[in-house]
């Protein structure tokens, strides 16, 4: 069924690829309202930007999750292992913890830090640099190693 609808998901190796875009887009999304917010003084800003970094927290839960799952199944060479894919797997477990502690400490103070809050949006800056860092090397092994992937058996016909 799944191959039907979705013929390239018969290609992964596991389901990380298709959960790692969420934290992707959502927390970047997070820190933007939340400066946004902070600068314009809106509290409805701020609201979405919990919202934000809640949904993407979670979904650095399910993307960490998945790829702790799946990383002995991913077919690489071991330096890109023992490199590449230790540290992104490091980086992004901190990326996890980081959110988690932001979406914590957000959520108590509903729906932003009024004390610490220059600190807070430090500590979302430093969370989107840590995400970046860690997307980089998950990127370099998917497009410069194939990871995740598997070589095309046979050539697509996408005019038949």
């Amino acid at each position: 069924m799944p191959g039907a609808l979705l013929p390239g998901v018969q290609h992964l190796q596991n389901i990380h690829p298709l959960i790692v875009h969420f934290p992707i887009a959502l927390l970047p999304g997070a820190v933007l309202l939340y400066v946004l917010a902070w600068l314009a003084k809106k509290e409805n800003w701020a609201w979405t930007g919990l919202w934000l970094l809640g949904l993407g927290t979670l979904g650095a839960a399910a993307a960490v999750a998945s790829g702790l799952y799946g990383a002995e199944g991913v077919m690489v060479a071991p330096p890109v292992r023992e490199h590449l894919l230790v540290n992104h797997e490091r980086i992004m477990i901190g990326v996890l913890g980081l959110s988690v502690i932001l979406s914590v400490w957000a959520w108590l103070a509903r729906p932003m830090p009024r004390r610490g809050g220059v600190v807070f949006l430090v500590l979302l800056a430093f969370l989107l640099a840590v995400l970046t860092v860690g997307a980089d090397f998950g990127g370099r092994m998917v497009y410069d190693y194939n990871a995740g992937g598997n070589a095309c058996p046979q050539p697509i016909d996408y005019h038949g």
